[in-house]
């Protein structure tokens, strides 16, 4: 896990830490505070949770050499309220949970999935036509996977920015596969963002999953 978290903090444009658990494992406690907003939910989300918010902590203390105890409360809307002066991202499967933490000022986005092909049924849900045709042929599944991503991880960088909540087509993603890059275009303007604005992002695959990650401080880029 140090490895896996060492190579997912190369792709930010920041100084962070990040700190990996499987969400399987027995996880600490979470704060009394954020443990109210669990409400009833199912013993699976519950795991996440604490193994989310643990790890958050734990990028903290990493970063910092001092340990964290606060809450990482979350808003109504489900994201995470960050404690003053720190930026963050926390993502999940069923077995691995990331967390990327920071104090740049920067904003982060970061989301994991498996590493497996997306379902040919959900493509046009996901891509646009321009995005489905950068990677036609067998393999078109795992790219439109890294594609649904990539437009996650820019999607949670841009919302403390914005707090506008909208679909995929936002979005036009371009991959660089030779430097394991992409960039996220809004097809729309965007709170501060105008419409051909791109948000830069990096991407890696290992120990069976696909990881991306969004810098937004140095990596708006107008109009390009």
């Amino acid at each position: 896990m140090p490895t896996l978290c060492a190579a997912v903090a190369t792709l930010f444009d920041a100084p962070v830490a990040v700190a990996g658990t499987d969400p399987r494992a027995p996880q600490p406690r979470p704060h009394p505070q954020e443990a109210a907003h669990l409400g009833r939910a199912i013993a699976k989300r519950q795991q996440e949770f604490a193994a989310g918010r643990a790890m958050a902590r734990q990028a903290m203390a990493d970063l910092t050499g001092v340990s964290h105890s606060q809450p990482i409360l979350a808003d109504e809307d489900r994201a995470p309220i960050w404690p003053a002066g720190w930026q963050g991202s926390i993502s999940h499967k069923s077995t691995l949970c990331l967390a990327v933490v920071g104090q740049s000022g920067a904003q982060l986005g970061l989301d994991v999935e498996e590493d497996t092909p997306l379902a040919q049924d959900l493509i046009p849900t996901i891509c646009s036509g321009t995005e489905i045709a950068q990677f036609a042929g067998p393999e078109q599944g795992a790219w439109a996977k890294l594609i649904f991503s990539a437009k996650e991880a820019a999607y949670k960088a841009q919302y403390p920015l914005t707090r506008e909540v909208f679909g995929f087509h936002r979005f036009d993603v371009f991959v660089d596969v030779s430097m394991g890059m992409f960039s996220a275009a809004f097809t729309a303007d965007t709170g501060i963002f105008e419409e051909g604005d791109m948000l830069m992002g990096r991407f890696l695959k290992a120990e069976g999953h696909l990881v991306t990650g969004v810098t937004i401080g140095q990596s708006v880029i107008a109009g390009s």
